[in-house]
């Protein structure tokens, strides 16, 4: 072979190496692409045919995904209690006949400051005796058991509506709270003001995965929106659904009222990813549709 022959076969070899490369390159994009402390955001996995299995992770913490607009999607929920900064991310694809796909980089996490809030409350509902210590205890363990289960099917659809039609935006996610004095746990959810009997409905469709009487929350429901995804709806005056229940969005699931810690009627409304205690009214703006 001459030599000129030998450079052209090395340049063949180099362009199908660099496009074995090129193939095995997931595409995947952010949005936002600066998520804030607290925000549900979504990761998409472009050009993923039908059949393929799509898992990934962010700081070792796996992510869920379902097909959506010809590749695969998954929510990402930012703790409120999460380290703003860069996170590492990681992405597999396999599908049938192509070659497996990967990749990996880091998703910048914005800070977010919250304000402080003082409340004052009867000693009997902040300094509580054994036995309701034990009950308050043993409902908030019942709560993170639930939230942390993952089922696989996507229920949701479409945009997210708000809890409570006619009360306004939605306040107070998490807030550092200091009950008589003493620092408390951030405010997990966001409250609706709103007189009691106002009918609180779901924000996108789902299956009630609990109906209860809890001391914090009061008369509550939950919410499974399917692959880890939860909404709460606390301190509810009655209740419209029943343990196990499909629900539709708009749908009235209670009303609302001031049971449990509360001071007055409102709606405490919360959501979770994956376990991940994020602002419910981010959901509302949520540009992942179809």
């Amino acid at each position: 072979m001459t030599w000129a022959g030998i450079v052209l076969a090395a340049l063949g070899l180099l362009l199908v190496a660099e496009t074995s490369i090129a193939a095995e390159k997931a595409a995947v994009s952010w949005h936002p692409s600066k998520p804030r402390v607290g925000d549900v955001a979504w990761v998409l996995v472009k050009d993923v045919i039908d059949g393929a299995t799509v898992e990934g992770s962010v700081d070792g913490k796996p992510l869920t995904f379902f097909p959506y607009a010809g590749g695969h999607a998954a929510l990402f929920g930012v703790d409120l209690e999460t380290k703003p900064g860069t996170h590492a991310w990681r992405v597999g694809v396999v599908e049938p006949g192509r070659e497996p796909r990967s990749a990996q980089g880091s998703v910048k996490i914005v800070r977010r400051d919250f304000h402080v809030e003082r409340l004052t409350l009867p000693n009997t509902m902040v300094d509580l005796d054994p036995e309701t210590e034990r009950r308050a205890v043993a409902e908030s363990k019942q709560l993170a058991t639930l939230y942390r289960t993952i089922t696989p099917e996507r229920i949701w659809r479409g945009k997210f509506t708000t809890p409570v039609g006619a009360a306004g935006t939605g306040a107070g996610f998490g807030a550092r709270r200091i009950i008589n004095g003493q620092p408390r746990s951030p405010h997990s959810g966001s409250d609706y003001s709103a007189p009691r009997g106002t009918p609180v409905v779901a924000v996108n469709a789902g299956q009630v995965a609990l109906v209860a009487e809890f001391f914090f929350p009061g008369r509550l429901v939950i919410l499974d929106h399917g692959l880890g995804l939860y909404t709460a709806y606390f301190h509810l005056d009655s209740i419209a659904v029943a343990d196990g229940e499909r629900v539709e969005r708009g749908q009235t699931v209670g009303t609302v009222g001031a049971t449990g810690r509360a001071t007055g009627p409102h709606l405490h409304f919360g959501a979770q990813v994956a376990g991940a205690r994020v602002d419910p009214t981010t959901l509302l703006g949520l540009s992942l549709i179809d």
